[in-house]
């Protein structure tokens, strides 16, 4: 007699029944909510278009026009609340580079219609014609609102991280570095070729910031503290409390790898990577969508091609 897995098993503990009457009702008011929220995000498109559009570009476009000028990549361009400040890894600030040989006007532009690309794509890898894409875009509309109207690395982030691949998650690594904690999914799960490939991909990444900029590469090490939480309208613990943040930032990633085996493992660390940081902005919500990405489905597509 054939034994159930430890994956079934622990899947089947994390299935609710509901009558049809309840899942109606459970229907209607995650559809009314994504209405509501999805107006909501109607606003802040307006709002940022009209008060800061495109801010975040700023950031990109003066970092990389450091390196372009030989200055250094971290010091002496403001404190961490103004709005140009770069507290990334200097992947960006490299890749940025080309562009900051343009005026700032059509750098921005073309940055601009990258990132509303990539949000298209997001959406393409996720299903257009799902009813539970719409859905979260809805529940999401603010914070992909505000992304998009800023020019915000994190819809990149968004994309790569909805490919569900160990090269996506590295490169999401390298640009906003708490990517890296969706690897808790392949270490629980203890898929070792999947977590081999990310860190390989890391490595990779690291030594070619560090052969591109290796003053820059250095000097994040550094600079990448708590004190670059700054004053924000902070979401995360941490602004009610340090410790608390820790416990709950403990707590996620006990709870991250224990659901790794089971059906809510892939967006549980999605989750993680997100509510983790102690500077927790209502734009990153966004790259929940790439929760909604299953990382093991091209594999089983495959297989089943494979196998007919």
């Amino acid at each position: 007699m054939t034994q159930p897995s430890q994956g079934s098993t622990a899947n089947s503990q994390l299935r609710f029944r509901f009558s049809p009457g309840g899942r109606r009702l459970l229907g209607l008011t995650v559809a009314g909510a994504a209405v509501i929220l999805g107006l909501v995000g109607v606003f802040v498109l307006v709002f940022h278009l009209v008060t800061d559009p495109l801010v975040d570009v700023h950031a990109y476009y003066n970092a990389a026009g450091r390196l372009n000028a030989g200055l250094p990549l971290y010091a002496g361009h403001g404190g961490v609340d103004d709005p140009d400040y770069y507290r990334y890894p200097p992947l960006l600030a490299i890749l940025f580079r080309p562009l900051a040989l343009l005026p700032f006007e059509a750098a921005a532009i073309i940055w601009e219609v990258g990132i509303i690309a990539a949000l298209v794509v997001t959406l393409w890898h996720l299903g257009l014609r799902s009813r539970r894409t719409w859905i979260a875009v809805g529940i999401l509309a603010g914070p992909i609102a505000w992304s998009v109207t800023i020019g915000q690395a994190q819809v990149l982030v968004t994309l790569l991280l909805a490919t569900g691949s160990p090269a996506g998650v590295a490169v999401a690594t390298q640009l906003k570095l708490l990517p890296a904690l969706v690897a808790l999914y392949w270490l629980g799960r203890r898929d070792w070729r999947s977590l081999g490939r990310f860190i390989l991909w890391s490595v990779v990444l690291s030594v070619a910031q560090l052969i591109f900029e290796p003053a820059g590469t250095i000097a994040f090490i550094g600079n990448t503290n708590l004190n670059q939480v700054g004053q924000v309208n902070n979401m995360s613990p941490y602004a009610v409390s340090p410790v608390l943040w820790l416990i709950f930032t403990v707590a996620g990633l006990i709870l991250t790898l224990r659901l790794a085996r089971t059906r809510a493992g892939w967006p549980a660390a999605v989750a993680f990577s997100i509510l983790a940081t102690p500077r927790l902005l209502e734009y990153m919500l966004m790259t929940l969508l790439a929760a909604l990405r299953d990382p093991d489905s091209g594999a089983e597509s495959a297989r089943s091609r494979t196998k007919s």
